[in-house]
């Protein structure tokens, strides 16, 4: 999937599908097995209770994974769904004629991101997990002046995939405990 045009001059770049089912089926593989664990252990916490607290994060989850950017001839613009309390995230927007350059800060992990830096002083984070990243930069460059050339995203693909196949691991591994605690 690439971006998509809302009209002729809007960019509409969602945050890629390999990213987005990555991290749904981690959260699935890290919490589904705790409701049987918990009636197994007689824990204090009833696996009811479990079950929802597992649904309202994979909702909270799966509203975060909805990001929206919206590039268009007055600004770039980060979005939510409407069912998205603003409480939670509540996205920006940035007029071009307001940004005053793109500046690299690194990672705990030693990666790179990239902020725009406003004219007034604030920090917005250039979205980097998008499908078509590389138009958007473009996009950035042309609308602003400012040279990309260097900016790349902050992971790969291949990162994302090696995550999905342990994730996949993850899930028999999840399988034989739930099976296992069944069986008791």
């Amino acid at each position: 999937m690439t971006a998509t045009s809302a009209n002729n001059s809007a960019s509409v770049f969602r945050l890629s599908p390999l990213i987005r089912v990555t991290l749904l089926s981690l959260y699935l593989a890290l919490t589904a097995p705790l409701p049987f664990l918990s009636q197994v252990t007689a824990a204090l916490v009833p696996p009811a209770l479990l079950w929802v607290g597992i649904s309202v994060g994979l909702v909270a989850l799966y509203g975060v994974l909805t990001e929206r950017v919206i590039l268009d001839d007055q600004g770039i613009q980060v979005t939510y769904p409407v069912w998205i309390p603003r409480f939670f995230r509540k996205g920006w927007f940035l007029p071009w004629s307001e940004v005053k350059e793109l500046k690299p800060r690194s990672t705990g992990q030693g990666g790179l991101v990239y902020y725009f830096l406003s004219k007034d002083g604030k920090a917005y984070l250039l979205p980097m997990r998008v499908v078509g990243f590389a138009r958007l930069v473009q996009i950035v460059q042309a609308k602003t002046g400012i040279d990309t050339t260097d900016v790349r995203p902050l992971a790969q693909p291949w990162m994302y995939a090696i995550l999905l196949l342990f994730t996949l691991l993850l899930f028999l591994v999840d399988a034989w405990t739930i099976t296992t605690a069944l069986a008791t």
